[in-house]
């Protein structure tokens, strides 16, 4: 078995993770400040240190100085002392920031059908009204087997619902206000060549059972 993972350390308590017991799922609570985001960051650490591949969702970039070697400060050196930790380097681990347009990390790729109505309305700051003719337009393409790969099929698809909105108003809803969101699509389309709507995302969750067998594992022998 690999040498345990030195996770912290209360007075003469020392808490350990090994690496074959690691756990897929795990909690950490606490209240602001007692130090969930830094059990992170440490856990990201130790994972590295024996090549295991971390994905971090780091929204506020609290965890971005895992990159970065960092300096041992007047009050870490006194925590130091107090824990008995004599000898302490710091060390950066190699980390890779994912960009959604590429342009200054590693691109992200991902479909329109795959970020799905609720997100998107978000990022393209569209309205209450809006956003519901984005979900019914989703729907329709579902139904109808259509796959959205970038913003330039889905103005297709609201062009064709919207010179269409009578066929599709009975069955879905869709109702004279096409255009509005049509006209928010076109004020969000980024005119860079980088664009983040391209096919070949990563699956970044491994469906398992409860043997850690895939559901799809005997269809596939």
């Amino acid at each position: 078995m690999s040498k345990p993972l030195a996770i912290a350390k209360h007075e003469d308590t020392e808490l350990a993770l090994l690496p074959a017991l690691a756990n897929r799922h795990g909690l950490i609570t606490g209240a602001t400040g007692t130090g969930k985001t830094v059990t992170l960051q440490v856990l990201a650490e130790r994972f590295s240190e024996i090549g295991v591949p971390v994905f971090m969702a780091d929204v506020k970039g609290d965890l971005s100085g895992l990159a970065a070697e960092g300096s041992v400060s007047t009050k870490m050196q006194a925590r130091l002392d107090a824990l008995g930790i004599k000898e302490h380097t710091p060390s950066k681990c190699p980390v890779a920031f994912w960009d959604v347009f590429g342009e200054q990390g590693h691109p992200v790729r991902a479909t329109i059908s795959d970020m799905g109505p609720v997100l998107l309305a978000r990022l393209l700051n569209l309205n209450d009204t809006q956003t519901g003719v984005l979900q019914m337009v989703f729907r329709i393409a579902d139904d109808n087997g259509l796959l959205l790969l970038d913003l330039k099929d889905l103005r297709a698809m609201l062009q064709h619902v919207g010179e269409n909105a009578k066929t599709f108003s009975s069955e879905y809803g869709i109702q004279q206000r096409v255009r509005q969101c049509l006209g928010g699509v076109d004020r969000r389309h980024p005119a860079r060549p980088a664009e983040p709507w391209r096919p070949g995302r990563r699956r970044l969750l491994r469906r398992t059972d409860a043997r850690h067998r895939r559901p799809d594992a005997d269809r596939q022998r």
